[in-house]
């Protein structure tokens, strides 16, 4: 059986527990879709576009993720370290990204705009110019990340060491600023 797929759309589907591994989307559109603990390793997706779907608990070891968009999804335990590395690039708007593993990854520039990330790591990764302007990032680490030039106007709740990150030239509101200190146990008043 083929499972390539191009230039199609997929509306309200269960695609959950299923196994999809090795399958291929390149130029698809999923909306309303729920793919709850659905097996991607190996899948290859490209120029695809997830909106309103459900990604909870999705393995995704050796997955290619190429020019993938992510527009109010709702994204849960996901170890996102486990890619495939190649080609890697994405973007998150308006979507809820919790317990999710981001260690290890190049995802310089990545778009993570008004997201609410709770309770997730990001760890000895490079997201230089990323943008996480207007997200919530509740209870989220950040540990030896190269944050340089990365945009985090309007975000609330995140708790970065300067100490073991990177934040040269990263914008940040004046508002929440006060928050960089946290790690110094000093006390504002």
């Amino acid at each position: 059986m083929q499972n390539i797929f191009e230039n199609k759309t997929f509306q309200s589907e269960d695609w959950s527990e299923r196994k999809l591994s090795s399958f291929e989307f390149s130029n698809c559109n999923f909306s309303n879709c729920d793919f709850t603990q659905a097996d991607l390793s190996d899948a290859k997706l490209v120029d695809c576009i997830f909106e309103r779907c459900n990604l909870s608990n999705v393995k995704v070891a050796n997955c290619i993720f190429n020019n993938v968009k992510f527009r109010e999804c709702k994204i849960v335990g996901v170890i996102f370290s486990s890619l495939n590395r190649f080609l890697l690039s994405w973007g998150f708007n308006g979507s809820v990204i919790n317990l999710c593993n981001f260690g290890n990854l190049d995802i310089k520039k990545t778009k993570f705009t008004q997201c609410s990330i709770g309770e997730s790591d990001f760890f000895d990764c490079d997201l230089s110019e990323a943008d996480f302007s207007n997200s919530d990032l509740q209870l989220t680490r950040f540990q030896n990340v190269d944050l340089r030039k990365a945009n985090f106007v309007g975000a609330i709740n995140y708790s970065i060491d300067p100490m073991i990150n990177k934040i040269a030239k990263a914008k940040f509101s004046s508002a929440e600023v006060v928050s960089l200190l946290k790690a110094f146990d000093i006390f504002i008043e």
